[in-house]
């Protein structure tokens, strides 16, 4: 039996995919609700209706499970980062020990190790640490930011042919398509051969400045395109304005002063690590008809 939890979110969707497409194993699903999942889904999983900070809810998800993909959902609104961690990482753990789960996959980060108040991104790392203070086999996925989080400028692209961050400009760094790290948790959802703890670097198959991709996106969008940094201060107020709360907004500003220190860059790149959904590749097939809508 496999569990997937957010199988509505945008790698838990994906991610549901490939194991059904896959596989005939057994799958069991956590909804908040069910009514959002395709109906060729909901005939071939059981779905448990609730929501993952739920330990009952976790608990009777887990029965007689053996594989779980664990992915806390975010929450922009969240007044505390390390609450909002622990209010969904206490139930898994709880539950993996009440049920003797075998085996726990994990949406994690680059950088473990190395993070220090690194916002979003030391919180993932603290999740990491309670799910393997259980003794559960372990696999945390580490990729780094996704390519999917330049869908939140989409409008900024179109009306104005720009992109803002507060990381420099021309800091390389590693990114990574969601459909590459779906495929990699689907990997091994349906492989029950793995045991002990480990990370899993995915850093896409190129590192890229922002100046970089801006390059890359003019040529794929066909207009001028140019990034944009702007102070740390000035980014979380702008995040605030569009709803976030100040702690989600002070995590991401932290989150890409770590990036800018170099988080994402501590990880070698192996062939084992590298992804293979170029930046190019992903801005023609998902970036352009976004903003062509």
């Amino acid at each position: 039996m496999l569990v997937i939890t957010t199988p509505t979110g945008q790698i838990g969707r994906q991610v549901l995919e490939g194991v059904l497409d896959d596989g005939d194993r057994p799958v069991r699903v956590i909804a908040r609700d069910p009514s959002r999942l395709p109906a060729r889904v909901r005939e071939r999983v059981e779905v448990v209706q609730g929501a993952t900070d739920d330990v009952g809810v976790v608990s009777k998800a887990f029965a007689g499970a053996d594989c779980v993909l664990w992915i806390v959902p975010p929450n922009p609104r969240a007044q505390s980062l390390p609450r909002h961690m622990l209010d969904f990482v206490e139930p898994l753990c709880e539950a993996v020990v009440g049920q003797g789960v075998e085996r726990v996959i994990g949406l994690s980060s680059l950088g473990r190790g190395t993070a220090r108040n690194a916002g979003q991104i030391s919180a993932v790392f603290a999740m990491d640490d309670l799910i393997e203070s259980t003794g559960v086999h372990y696999r945390s996925l580490c990729p780094p930011g996704f390519m999917e989080n330049m869908l939140w400028q989409v409008e900024s692209l179109k009306s104005r042919g720009v992109f803002f961050s507060s990381l420099s400009g021309d800091r390389k760094i590693p990114t990574c398509a969601t459909r590459d790290i779906a495929a990699a948790a689907a990997g091994l959802l349906l492989d029950a051969s793995w045991t002990g703890q480990e990370d899993v670097p995915l850093l896409g198959p190129e590192d890229l400045s922002h100046n970089d991709m801006a390059q890359i996106m003019s040529e794929v969008l066909e207009r001028p395109v140019r990034y944009q940094q702007i102070p740390g201060e000035a980014h979380k107020a702008a995040l605030v304005q569009h709803g976030m709360s100040e702690a989600w907004a002070r995590g991401a500003v932290a989150m890409a002063d770590a990036v800018d220190r170099g988080i994402y860059n501590a990880q070698p790149r192996t062939p084992q690590a590298t992804t293979p959904t170029g930046f190019r590749q992903w801005c023609r097939e998902v970036l352009k008809p976004a903003v062509d809508a």
